[in-house]
């Protein structure tokens, strides 16, 4: 791993983890920033391949998603649909006629880079302390005890950990023992590296789901693992997919040796959403509160 690399990965880190601890509109703006940067990359992309997205509109669309996320995950699914309405509106009143491509593409931009980001605002924002920073910050009052912090903030990290367990123990063994090729999109990615992401991810779940204690801690534990372990792969071949088509080998040059905001913020995209309903939906019925 070259140095600048490595920094930049440091770096990156050291930002997500004052995001998520920070929480309110610091965690909202934030994820504001990687949104519009990865938008703009997403358009380019598209523009790679002569489609004309509504690109303002859709940017301001998703951007406002997110905020409304903050105050209601209600309401961010309502802004959804409308937004995609007014996007299509937006098209069909042009002086060129709008194709196909560029209604799709803008739509799938408003989906891929601002509902289902929204969903890590809605993930942090959940038994927020709204009162204790300006901003609607929350950073604990009482101590770091487990049971003292936000629900939200712990399972961000958690999933944020589940991650980059599957990011690193996917490029270490992918390394070392890789041999039979995952997928033509990402040519070096490995099965064998694959499955050691998905493990490394489905353990630090089974942690993360002991210390919030969940029923069946181990079987819930690995569920929530392989979920995050599979999506954060699946985002990372989409990614992949929308660069090949394009013919890019990078999504941009935003980050030292590590290319565009798409580039290291692929895995994220598809997370979130499967986490927020897992833990609001699935563990209710199994028992769980908190």
């Amino acid at each position: 791993m070259s140095i600048a690399r490595l920094l930049s990965a440091i770096v990156a880190i050291i930002l997500a983890l004052g995001m998520i601890f920070l929480g309110g509109w610091y965690f909202t703006a934030g994820f504001g920033i990687i949104v519009y940067l990865g938008l703009q990359e997403y358009f380019q992309l598209a523009r790679a391949k002569s489609i004309a997205p509504a690109a303002k509109t859709t940017l301001i669309a998703s951007l406002t998603m997110l905020v409304v996320a903050t105050f209601s995950s209600e309401l961010a699914d309502a802004v959804m649909p409308v937004a995609g309405t007014v996007i299509c509106f937006y098209l069909l009143f042009q002086p060129k006629f709008a194709t196909i491509a560029d209604i799709a593409t803008s739509v799938m931009g408003l989906f891929y880079g601002g509902y289902l980001p929204s969903y890590w605002v809605r993930l942090r924002s959940l038994e927020s302390n709204a009162a204790s920073l300006p901003l609607w910050g929350d950073w604990p009052q009482n101590g770091w005890a487990l049971e003292d912090l936000p629900l939200g903030l712990t399972l961000t990290l958690i999933t944020f950990a589940c991650i980059w367990a599957a990011d690193i123990g996917a490029y270490v063994f992918g390394k070392l023992y890789g041999k039979t090729r995952l997928s033509d999109l990402s040519p070096k990615k490995t099965v064998e590296g694959a499955v050691f992401g998905i493990t490394g991810s489905m353990l630090v779940a089974i942690a993360g789901a002991r210390l919030l204690e969940f029923p069946a801690f181990w079987l819930t534990g690995i569920a929530l693992g392989l979920l995050i372990g599979v999506a954060s792969l699946m985002g990372d071949l989409t990614e992949s997919m929308m660069k090949r088509d394009a013919g890019v080998k990078d999504s941009g040059q935003l980050i030292p040796g590590h290319g565009g905001i798409l580039d290291r913020t692929d895995s994220y995209v598809f997370t979130a959403p499967l986490v927020y309903h897992f833990v609001t939906l699935l563990l209710p019925l199994l028992g769980y509160t908190r």
